[in-house]
């Protein structure tokens, strides 16, 4: 019986622990996404180059491991917010090509309520149903490395077909990993609020610029 009671309280503990996890997570990650916003609205009005906006990505990208090194220090909140800032700010130039387009506006309101859609639609599902998705995880990382080497290819020969299949197939893949990552959290695989909310920012982040390619070239054949 002692042992029953034991079991139940590392649940109980467990419970407590996973559901302080999924809070700060969120709030973190809303925190991240309205700083990145922000930072994308400054670059916007600084009209910053593409050129800079490479820059910025490739110092975001190294910032990444510093906030992977980082995540359990408090100087982990930082680093994230430096690393989300410039992710943000790196969306300036693509967002300024995209809003001089007619309706524009409208395109970059859109994929932002897609992304939305999707990322509540995806991550209410994986809490509700509590479903444990981790066995999309080789699946996902097989997907990952296959865009990334078409991604490579297609800068090379420029095809606009595989160009909007690769974006259909990011969309497809961060949206397996919204529902792997929110598996992870539930069932306890990550207990690392700064990592947890890292890759569910990446994943919002690519749907976003990814709907908002899909999008733009099919308005642009209208």
């Amino acid at each position: 019986m002692q042992s029953n009671m034991g079991f139940q309280t590392a649940s109980q503990s467990s419970a407590v622990e996973i559901n302080k996890v999924l809070r700060n997570t969120y709030m973190l990650l809303g925190m991240t996404l309205a700083f990145s916003a922000v930072t994308a609205g400054i670059s916007m009005a600084m009209n910053l180059s593409h050129i800079a906006a490479l820059v910025m990505t490739l110092a975001a990208f190294g910032l990444l491991f510093v906030v992977q090194k980082q995540a359990d220090k408090a100087s982990g909140l930082f680093w994230i917010f430096a690393f989300t800032g410039l992710m943000g700010a790196s969306l300036g130039p693509m967002l300024n090509v995209y809003a001089s387009l007619p309706n524009g506006g409208s395109l970059i309101l859109q994929a932002l309520g897609g992304t939305a859609l999707i990322f509540f639609s995806l991550s209410a599902y994986a809490l509700t149903s509590k479903k444990d998705f981790s066995f999309m995880g080789g699946f996902l990382m097989i997907g990952l490395i296959v865009v990334l080497i078409a991604g490579i290819a297609n800068i090379f020969f420029q095809i606009p077909a595989v160009s909007l299949a690769l974006s259909s197939a990011i969309i497809l893949i961060m949206s397996g990993l919204i529902l792997f990552d929110t598996s992870r959290i539930i069932h306890g695989g990550e207990r690392n609020y700064i990592r947890a909310t890292v890759s569910l920012y990446l994943n919002v982040y690519n749907i976003f610029t990814s709907l908002l390619h899909l999008l733009g070239v099919l308005n642009s054949d209208d």
